[in-house]
């Protein structure tokens, strides 16, 4: 059990689940002071701190988590392309998978907490083997 655990909580999970924390405080943080604060209106709050939260979980993760090797313009906008690719697949797997869940016998939190568990996980898994995959030598 010990070794499993020690093969799944590596350094490079660990910044993950770091960085996504700082990811929503970002998200959440931006939010309250364009909303409350700034006295935005809230769909407006909402859609900024998406593309923050979104602009800062990319550059945490392409150079604190996955040392992304890309060198050129063209690799950089490929990865940028590819990161955003797969946060708009994880977007509708949690947006249907939600519509799903919610039809169950299970609480609607839980439901939501079930399908974000998920989302995190193939974001990872996304941003590990296809985003930021680095190159075969």
């Amino acid at each position: 059990m010990k070794d499993l655990i020690k093969k799944i909580l590596t350094k490079e999970v660990m910044l993950y689940v770091v960085f996504g924390v700082l990811t929503t405080v970002v998200n959440l943080g931006s939010f309250f002071v364009m909303n409350s604060l700034l006295k935005w209106n809230e769909n407006l709050s909402n859609f900024i701190a998406i593309i923050l939260a979104v602009l800062f979980a990319y550059f945490t993760n392409k150079d604190l988590v996955f040392h992304s090797q890309a060198k050129t313009f063209s690799e950089k906008l490929m990865q940028f392309g590819k990161f955003i690719a797969g946060r708009a697949f994880t977007m509708l797997i949690e947006f249907f998978g939600g519509m799903l869940l919610f039809k169950t016998p299970l609480p609607e939190i839980i439901s939501k907490l079930l399908i974000t568990v998920i989302v995190v996980i193939l974001n990872f898994f996304i941003s590990k083997f296809f985003a930021f995959k680095s190159k075969e030598k």
